[in-house]
Order: C-alpha cells, then sequence, then structure tokens
C-alpha cells in the first residue's frame, strides 16, 4: 500500500514536471563569440607551426643537421586534428 501511494505520488510529480525546453545561459553569446576566437587562434598556430616546422626542415636537409623538424611537423598536425575535432568529440560525450 505504501508502495503504491508513492509510485502514484511519483507519476504525479514527474506529470507536472513536463519536459523542460533548453534555454541559453546569460552571455552565451560572449562565452561562444570567445571560444571561436579561440579556436581561431589555435588554427592559426596550428599553420603557423607547420610552416616553421616546414622552414627548419629545409634548413636542416640544407646545412645537414639532425632531423628534429619531422617531429615538430607530426605534432603540429595530431594537435590540429584535436583542436579540431574537440568539439565533436564534446558532442559525441554529451549526447550519449
Amino acid at each position: 500500500m505504501i508502495l503504491a501511494a508513492a509510485y502514484d505520488m511519483y507519476g504525479t510529480v514527474v506529470a507536472q514536471v513536463g519536459n523542460p525546453t533548453p534555454e541559453a545561459p546569460p552571455l552565451a553569446d560572449k562565452i561562444l563569440q570567445f571560444v571561436r576566437f579561440f579556436t581561431w587562434f589555435i588554427l592559426l598556430g596550428g599553420v603557423v607551426a607547420i610552416v616553421y616546422a616546414g622552414g627548419r626542415f629545409a634548413w636542416e636537409k640544407w646545412s645537414g643537421g639532425g632531423l628534429q623538424s619531422p617531429k615538430m611537423v607530426a605534432g603540429a598536425m595530431i594537435g590540429g586534428v584535436v583542436a579540431t575535432s574537440a568539439g565533436t568529440i564534446m558532442n559525441a560525450v554529451i549526447n550519449v
């Protein structure tokens, strides 16, 4: 009898809550603008890193030194993949 009353009360409370619609928090547009700027700077940094590593690779080949720049190119490319796929990864984790 107690379980039936608790179940009935639970059904009544859930029916009153309904399905709320999502609403953006205050200043969400400013936060999203900051995220877009940050993403742009990350991508710009990745392009600069790849160009720098390419120039260093050419210099190392020309001067006959040890080749450290292929690691820099690989690191910049992996960083770019992670930076550009961060949004997709977070959507996959959050929307499970």
